[in-house]
């Protein structure tokens, strides 16, 4: 029950509580695989138990994402070694689970009447997390670990686009998905994966509220991740590639979580964030001359973002459960034909289900569509 100490510090205010409760979904989509996907989605939440709850689906997915990519690390942590080829199978099928069950979960949510802000966050958090590993893993799929400043760029590039599509949605309220978006995103990695895995990853290798304020902390992650990796007299970056990029990640992937939060409750985005620390003893001591060994502090950065990140996104949970009476991870027995929970009914048109998506299939709550996998 460790998460339950963070009870007497909270995030949120009650101010925020109260403008979360009024929040609701809106998205525009012109997707061109969804139309296509939705028999599929449709048939799979339709085997899927009405005791199952929406947010258990989401982060089953995300585990088999983080834990196929794991695999796929153990063997090439730098992305430069080539790593087997049944690894990059793992890596397609896990990617091609975790985009099924992320579709599916809003989907669940309205059959079981269980519909609430929180699936929208813990959703898009749970998308901020997966961001990180699959951009990585395609990177590795691919050995781009011999190009350190295209594996560099294709990473940070990820993040930063994922970052700014929530920014978009901070600034105009409503999240908007082109024709080529993250689905398209995700079943092209799938076959970078499946291709790596049939011809194997060698075949890749050549010869040879204020509109501005959320661009400050997505600078302070970016930037400073771009200016360590160049004057690492270690090179850092290119002999822990995989570490460097999990490390910040964790710290991109608080930033936007915040973001989220500063959306969803008409909130000001934050500046500094205790996420920092690490980039910022990185950078602190690359300018002493190196006193401390950057890879302990890289070590430290990943594993303090981490523990940051998990700690926020449990609290922020723990936060809207109890403002807004629901489970995070369960569904209260109901009676066939019962309503919806009083506390949930005033936002039945939030994250897991917006209005505007209905009209699409009922995707919207399914992911963060603007994540570029």
């Amino acid at each position: 029950m460790a998460l339950l100490a963070y009870r007497d510090k909270h995030i949120l205010s009650a101010q925020q509580l109260r403008k979360l409760s009024e929040h609701k979904y809106s998205c525009f989509s012109v997707s061109l695989l969804d139309p296509l996907l939705q028999p599929w989605w449709n048939w799979l939440v339709a085997q899927t138990p009405l005791w199952l709850a929406p947010n258990l689906i989401t982060i089953v997915g995300l585990i088999l994402n983080v834990v196929t990519t794991l695999i796929l690390i153990c063997y090439s942590p730098n992305g430069v070694e080539a790593p087997p080829r049944w690894t990059c199978l793992l890596c397609a099928l896990g990617l091609f689970i975790y985009q099924s069950l992320d579709s599916i979960d809003g989907k669940q949510a309205r059959r079981t009447n269980t519909s609430s802000p929180l699936g929208e966050l813990f959703d898009h958090g749970c998308d901020s997390i997966s961001t990180v590993f699959v951009a990585l893993s395609a990177c590795i799929s691919c050995q781009l670990g011999h190009y350190p400043n295209w594996l560099f760029f294709q990473c940070f590039c990820a993040i930063a686009l994922f970052y700014c599509a929530h920014w978009q949605t901070y600034v105009s309220g409503t999240m908007r998905f082109g024709r080529i978006d993250v689905t398209e995103a995700q079943f092209s990695i799938i076959a970078i994966h499946l291709v790596s895995a049939a011809l194997g990853p060698e075949i890749w290798l050549t010869k040879g509220t204020s509109v501005l304020s959320p661009s400050i902390p997505l600078t302070l992650v970016v930037l400073p991740a771009l200016m360590i990796a160049q004057k690492s007299p270690q090179n850092l970056f290119t002999e822990h590639a995989s570490v460097y990029i999990m490390a910040f990640g964790m710290v991109a992937a608080k930033v936007t979580n915040k973001l989220v939060i500063a959306h969803m409750t008409k909130a000001e985005m934050e500046y500094l964030d205790w996420s920092l620390l690490g980039p910022s003893l990185l950078f602190l001591n690359q300018y002493f001359n190196c006193i401390v060994p950057e890879i302990w502090l890289l070590w430290f950065t990943l594993i303090w973002g981490t523990q940051d990140l998990l700690r926020y996104c449990a609290q922020v949970c723990l936060e809207i459960c109890q403002h807004l009476r629901i489970d995070l991870f369960r569904i209260p027995y109901t009676p066939k034909g019962a309503t919806p929970h009083p506390a949930t009914a005033s936002v039945s048109s939030q994250s897991n289900f917006g209005s505007s998506a209905d009209k699409n299939g009922g995707s919207a709550h399914r992911k963060s569509k603007s994540k570029p996998h």
